[in-house]
């Protein structure tokens, strides 16, 4: 990233795990663009994770926080705004989990109390991040908020199983609280849905490595990679999309518009025959 578009710009991190998380490769090249961010995830994440070694290369202070809890979060947005003494101008809600995917639950057997766990990770976690930042006004004016998302918050996928209802309703909080922040502080709020991603979290999904290969297939210009999705959400970030909001944007390749691919039709042709 040759332009420093996010020059003078702060925010927070959600999320970055390791190298294959998309805030992790998103955090590099935020710095790259010039912005300053503090890293944040829980602190069994912390634990897991390689965070330590991101926080070096990008010279950024690291907060461990639940997202989930009012108290931690108050504690981060407060540390942030201490840290760079100014309001923030961009935030990314990369997190998601599904303890049925991970005991391998049906999605017509569920669990419901790990349901209503995962739902408070995934989703009801970036509205009560917002509804932080908002009491706190801690946005700076054309300030950019971003979750992301997948297309199974629109369509089926069997085995994404409850992470499908997880990702609906983040694209719902997104719409809601994302006019409320744009009538009162003229700040934006989206939503990106990406192509399937080889990611810490992505390779739980059962069946993961055979719908990346037909998303490849589908997709007129093929999967985008993390490394896309990091550029796109510096986009997002950046001051010539300030007035793109609301929007569930999606960064696949196209593959939310294929009904279906050549490549496709001849995989099934071949097998008729």
């Amino acid at each position: 990233m040759s332009h420093k578009i996010l020059e003078g710009k702060k925010g927070i991190i959600f999320g970055a795990l390791d190298e294959l998380s998309i805030a992790w490769k998103t955090a590099e090249v935020i710095k790259q663009a010039g912005g300053e961010f503090i890293l944040t995830n829980a602190p069994v994440a912390l634990r897991m994770g390689k965070i330590d070694e991101l926080g070096k290369n990008t010279n950024s202070k690291i907060f461990a926080a639940d997202a989930t809890n009012l108290d931690d979060l108050n504690k981060l947005v407060e540390f942030t705004l201490n840290h760079f003494d100014s309001k923030l101008d961009f935030i990314l809600h990369s997190i998601g989990m599904s303890i049925n995917v991970r005991k391998g639950k049906h999605y017509t057997d569920l669990n419901y109390d790990w349901m209503a766990k995962g739902s408070d990770v995934s989703a009801v976690s970036f509205h009560k991040l917002m509804q932080t930042l908002y009491k706190k006004d801690a946005m700076n004016k054309w300030g950019s908020i971003i979750a992301l998302s997948y297309i199974a918050a629109q369509r089926i996928f069997p085995n994404y199983n409850d992470m499908a209802d997880n990702k609906a309703l983040l694209e719902s909080i997104a719409r809601s609280f994302g006019y409320f922040f744009g009538k009162s502080k003229q700040v934006r709020v989206n939503t990106i849905s990406q192509s399937p991603t080889i990611t810490t979290a992505g390779k739980g999904v059962e069946g993961f490595n055979e719908f990346l290969s037909f998303s490849e297939k589908l997709s007129p210009l093929g999967n985008a990679s993390s490394e896309d999705c990091a550029n796109y959400i510096v986009a997002m970030f950046s001051d010539y999309t300030k007035k793109v909001t609301l929007q569930n944007l999606y960064n696949d390749g196209g593959y939310s518009s294929v009904g279906v691919s050549q490549e496709i039709l001849d995989l099934v042709k071949d097998r008729i025959e």
